[in-house]
């Protein structure tokens, strides 16, 4: 149908689809219908992985009944969160019969997926009307190696619209709440993940091209890995921007504890996933590199800020960080300010990812949409600036950097936009410019740092549509993406109402900073720590690329740590809690 009448179908088609998934969650047979019971917890939900694939491979627990215990999560999730675009369940009862191996290393465990994954049966609809009604005719190659490690595709679950947004919306299935406070956003593009990972789901599999597994992580409390390029399975997905390979989407996991998200990655990587998708490159998993991350001092180095005065961390962040800095230096770790690389600071490649991120001018992921259908706050933001005609784009670059006085928004302003080859190729050049400059400034004598340790965002938990005005703030990981450096989040504590506090109006404490840029207010405008009370906090753990295994060993270095350290303040641990499955 032609705009604007087609206005109507999305209408049409959004309610078609959300009829569906309730009446497949209405539909569910009677045991998903039922309280999660205390065996439930004991048996299934609370066990280490690992026990529980071997009481599947002892026949002491029937897969049948593990489906059902995370049937319940993930009913109970739905229901406080709008976290589950497409349940899986009733065929995953029959995979179990006769597609699933149940010898394998994730025996009977079930995993849900960000919707952009194929499964067979089902559409991948990332959100936009005009990918309804057409199910995938064949199981990616991510799905058939689950199953052939005994894993139960359960669910497929919410993301942007775009998918390029810290946020986790879109007008098909609406909105998806952050499950600690449902005002906030869980984060995004996976923040349908987070949001059941955090509820009680075991483990997921997102993507992530400018943070989209490690904020929702941190905003949703749970723990996530970025995988480099090549390492983990990419091909049978869905996205909104094929093609672009400026700044290559990676899938990466996700899980609720980090003994299940090392077990899991280990067993993927174990699984030869080289063998189901030709972009993987085959590496085996180094046991001994993980070992050789633990059991000696270690040296970190500590990125406290995203340098050059762009976003600083607002106080709980920069609270989450000092603890885990005091926490590391307690155990007997070296912690070390670093400073980056001359020519290829955060805020340079702030500036150059995005650029290559959106050399299409925003095309691609616009071009879905239906009349009025609608798209994430900022991604709006970044079509206007990437539409304008580049006369008029300079004479705003003009006015905000001389009149407005704003360098750091200005510069952004500058050459953003649709770009021809002849433009793109120098700024591929560039990207590699920056690799080899960090590969060689990591190398130096002076460095030679095991990780860094850094935020991953200014800020915890943003409410909802606050991508209006934080689309930009996005430095602390998507530098990691434009490296294609290993990369993993851990939740540390809780945002507190009363530590937390700023002491005084934000565009006071911005300038006081010498951070007074349009980049920082619209992320800082939205922190109040009396509002975000209880929302989690979280650090991230740097390593170089395709060190997965050294990486997830850190980050067991840093649980432990925060584990046995007791804060002075308080005279016990501030250590973050999981959220209690009910």
């Amino acid at each position: 149908m032609l705009p604007p009448f087609d206005y109507f179908t999305y209408r049409q088609i959004r309610a078609q689809k959300q009829q569906q998934r309730r009446d497949r969650f209405a539909n569910l047979p009677a045991p998903y219908h039922l309280h999660i019971t205390k065996s439930d917890k004991a048996n299934i939900l609370d066990k280490p992985i690992e026990e529980l694939v071997q009481d599947i491979h002892n026949s002491a627990v029937e897969p049948i009944d593990v489906l059902r215990a995370y049937g319940k999560v993930a009913k109970r999730a739905q229901e406080r969160t709008n976290c589950i675009t497409e349940l899986l369940i009733p065929e995953a009862e029959t995979w179990l019969q006769s597609e699933i191996n149940l010898k394998g290393p994730l025996a009977g465990i079930p995993i849900s997926l960000k919707d952009s994954l194929h499964v067979k049966g089902f559409d991948t609809t990332l959100g936009y009307s005009t990918k309804a009604n057409q199910p995938i005719s064949e199981d990616g190659p991510m799905v058939k190696l689950l199953k052939d490690a005994g894993a139960v595709p359960y669910a497929k679950t919410a993301l942007p619209i775009t998918l390029l947004s810290f946020e986790s919306a879109n007008g098909l299935w609406g909105h998806c709440l952050n499950p600690h406070s449902p005002g906030y956003s869980p984060g995004g593009s996976t923040g349908g993940e987070a949001a059941l990972l955090a509820q009680g789901g075991r483990i997921g599999i997102g993507s992530d091209v400018a943070g989209s597994v490690r904020v929702p992580a941190a905003w949703s409390g749970i723990y996530s890995l970025r995988c480099s390029t090549g390492r983990w399975p990419k091909v049978g997905v869905s996205t909104s921007m094929a093609g672009q390979e400026g700044i290559p989407s990676v899938f990466s996991p996700m899980a609720r504890t980090l003994n299940d998200l090392t077990y899991f990655t280990r067993t993927i990587v174990g699984m030869e996933p080289w063998k189901y998708d030709y972009t993987v490159h085959p590496i085996s998993w180094r046991e001994d590199l993980a070992a050789n991350a633990q059991g000696r001092p270690l040296r970190v180095g500590l990125m406290t800020s995203d340098a050059q005065g762009v976003v600083p961390p607002t106080p709980a962040i920069e609270r989450a960080v000092s603890t885990t800095v005091a926490a590391l230096t307690a155990a007997g770790h070296t912690i070390k300010e670093i400073a980056p690389p001359k020519g290829a600071d955060p805020f340079t490649g702030l500036n150059l990812a995005s650029q290559l991120l959106n050399a299409d001018g925003c095309h691609h992921f616009n071009a879905p949409l239906r009349s009025f259908e609608p798209s994430d706050p900022g991604a709006i933001q970044l079509s206007r600036v990437a539409h304008l005609p580049r006369p008029v784009r300079y004479l705003y670059y003009l006015y905000v950097r001389y009149i407005r006085r704003d360098k750091v928004l200005a510069t952004l302003l500058r050459d953003f936009g649709p770009k021809s080859a002849a433009e793109l190729w120098p700024l591929t050049a560039q990207r590699e410019t920056f690799r080899a400059t960090w590969h060689q400034w990591w190398d130096a004598q002076e460095q030679q740092f095991d990780f860094i340790l850094c935020p991953v965002n200014a800020t915890p938990a943003l409410p909802h549509k606050a991508m209006h005005d934080a689309v930009s703030s996005c430095g602390y990981t998507f530098l990691w993406n434009l490296l294609d450096y290993s990369a993993g989040v851990l939740p540390v504590s809780h945002v507190d109402p009363i530590r937390d506090a700023l002491v005084g109006p934000y565009k006071k404490t911005l300038r006081n900073l010498g951070c007074d840029n349009a980049i920082a207010r619209g992320a800082w405008k939205h922190y109040d720590s009396r509002q975000m009370a209880g929302l989690p906090t979280a650090v991230q753990v740097v390593g170089r690329r395709w060190q997965e295994e050294q990486v997830l060993g850190y980050m067991a270095v840093v649980e432990k740590a925060l584990e046995a350290y007791q804060d002075p303040t308080t005279g016990v641990s501030s250590r973050y809690s999981l959220l209690e499955i009910d």
